[in-house]
């Protein structure tokens, strides 16, 4: 396998490695059984010093792929001198945490992720814990027993790859490898210590999940979640908007030419959405729950019941994050009756 330039006609989730700039090279990791399909990593080297920029879910296919991988770029496994993690879900640190326990390396991850990477680490957590009260807060029971039908009963079973890391990345300007620094930014809404990293002399922002070039990110989905995500989340868009463009390096998809013309779509993309959200707040339709199942989800505009249980309860949270940032911004009201949140406009 030799490096490829990053030309933008392959399929993005071949395997490969792709070369995105000079120093900077593209390997997307498998993720199977998931609508993802896979993972970016991105090696930042000097020639001597070799820097990943996520480094993909710990399953032997994936390692299998990055260790090819490397290999096609004259380095191997041990070679990874630091894990630099945009956020802390098991598809962007796990791996990372299984390399550094057999070869070494270093692992930095975001300050605000720590609360959740503690609670991810608990082996008694049931998975997907907090969103199931967050569900009964929506009203969604149909969908807290839907999940309990796919995971009910099962214990948290990766709590072991969830070690601390060494370095807690806060905002500032790091030096990466020789005569190359990134300038890390906070960017919480996806999770609430989500970062991404920019190449101001490259022209890069590696962008992570904060910005994804064909998908809207899910909105708050961690095990200790925060009061207004979707707050976050466009407050956070709207930082990256400020800066100059760069080429988007994200998490899931293609490299692209413009990270500012992907927030602009996804700020109208949210402004619809709360516009259309709020609009089905009636005498009749007062819960997340009740206004999700009016709704259309992904491009193809499915119906809540049509999807799996796991994406009726993103489609739902996202709801209920849409309504609660409409309540805060004075368009909406809410009261709580045994525990679910009702609103009217």
């Amino acid at each position: 396998m030799e490096p490829l330039p990053e030309d933008g006609e392959r399929d993005w989730a071949e395997p490969g490695v792709y070369t995105v700039s000079p120093g900077v090279h593209r390997i997307p990791l498998p993720l199977p059984q998931d609508a993802l399909r896979a993972v970016n990593v991105y090696v930042v080297t000097d020639g001597t010093r070799l820097v990943l920029v996520d480094s993909g879910w710990a399953l032997e296919s994936a390692r299998e792929r990055l260790s090819r991988g490397l290999k096609a770029l004259g380095a191997d496994l041990g070679d990874i001198d630091e894990f630099l993690i945009t956020h802390v879900h098991r598809d962007h640190y796990t791996l990372a945490v299984e390399l550094r326990r057999e070869f070494g390396g270093k692992l930095g991850l975001g300050k605000r992720e720590e609360p959740s990477l503690v609670r991810s680490g608990d082996p008694d957590r049931f998975p997907m814990e907090a969103q199931v009260g967050l569900l009964r807060r929506c009203g969604a029971d149909p969908v807290v027993e839907e999940l309990a039908r796919a995971f009910g009963g099962v214990r948290h079973t990766e709590a072991h790859l969830w070690e601390q890391p060494d370095e807690w990345l806060v905002p500032g300007k790091r030096a990466i490898v020789p005569g190359r620094e990134f300038d890390v930014v906070h960017t919480p809404g996806h999770t609430d210590g989500h970062v991404v990293f920019v190449d101001d002399e490259a022209g890069l922002v590696f962008s992570g999940d904060h910005v994804l070039p064909h998908i809207t990110p899910s909105i708050g989905f961690q095990p200790v979640p925060t009061e207004l995500p979707l707050s976050d989340y466009l407050d956070s868009l709207r930082l990256v908007r400020e800066m100059p463009d760069r080429r988007m390096l994200p998490a899931h998809g293609p490299v692209t030419g413009s990270v500012h013309a992907r927030v602009d779509e996804l700020l109208e993309h949210h402004r619809d959405r709360l516009e259309v959200m709020g609009a089905e707040i009636t005498a009749d339709v007062t819960t997340a729950y009740e206004v999700a199942l009016r709704l259309g989800w992904t491009r193809k505009r499915r119906e809540l019941p049509d999807m799996d249980p796991f994406n009726q309860m993103l489609a739902v949270l996202e709801t209920g994050s849409h309504l609660d940032l409409l309540v805060a911004q004075g368009k909406l009201t809410a009261t709580e009756t045994d525990g679910v949140r009702h609103y009217a406009s």
